[in-house]
């Protein structure tokens, strides 16, 4: 199975999980997450079709993105947990960090991206399983409400909503209860008018579980493997 063929059978359940929701597939945007693969299979999905990149490490990228400087309209996203000395970089090889989990990280990523003269989109990463092992904040973390104080603020950063990973199951059901958690955590937060949100991303769904994602409410969809294959070995 080629890149292009992989990506078209993803539109195709996302069609189909949409249109079990009543949703319109075309507000789902699927993000292919290119970590570990190396620039070339970057580019094949690019000529495929694909602009929406989700990439994990800052080191890792920044040593592809010299050979991605072509793809002038794709849109690479900071979706691992980000350490925030390494905001700087971030903001710069970076078009948004979608797993903002700190007000401090939020402060260095304005900054950066003041120095660097542009805006970055954000999402804040919560952790609906509440495991130790995953990043993201507790629904009800204090971090959470410092967030919404700074956020007025923080004049280039744009949060636009949130992010989750969810605890693994092997049924895909497993995850339902997660993805409705975060969805009713937007809905309850969007109700609060909270000046300098916008609120209107809910980036969940891998590759093993996006479709119940989708009919969860879901308005973007991470997938790797069901696009690029099994990841390389380290």
């Amino acid at each position: 199975m080629t890149i292009a063929s992989n990506l078209s059978a993803v539109h195709e359940r996302i069609a189909r999980a949409a249109k079990r929701a009543a949703r319109d597939a075309d507000d789902i945007a699927l993000m292919a997450v290119s970590k570990t693969q190396p620039a070339a299979k970057i580019i094949e999905a690019y000529e495929a079709g694909q602009r929406l990149f989700g990439e994990n490490r800052v080191q890792e990228f920044s040593e592809k993105v010299g050979a991605l400087a072509n793809l002038r309209d794709a849109d690479f996203h900071m979706i691992g947990h980000l350490q925030s000395n390494k905001a700087p970089k971030a903001a710069e090889v970076f078009h948004a960090v979608d797993s903002l989990d700190s007000a401090k990280l939020a402060e260095r990523l304005n900054a950066a991206a003041e120095k660097l003269g542009k805006t970055l989109d954000v999402l804040i990463e919560i952790n609906v399983g509440g495991e130790e092992a995953k990043s993201g904040l507790a629904h009800n973390s204090p971090q959470l409400e410092s967030i919404f104080a700074g956020a007025p603020t923080w004049t280039h950063l744009r949060i636009r909503g949130l992010m989750t990973v969810p605890p693994f199951t092997e049924d895909p059901e497993g995850a339902r209860s997660y993805f409705r958690q975060l969805r009713e955590l937007r809905d309850r937060l969007a109700a609060r008018n909270l000046p300098g949100l916008t609120l209107d991303v809910l980036s969940m769904g891998m590759s093993h579980d996006f479709e119940v994602a989708i009919e969860e409410g879901s308005t973007c969809v991470r997938i790797g493997t069901a696009i690029f294959g099994d990841r390389p070995k380290p």
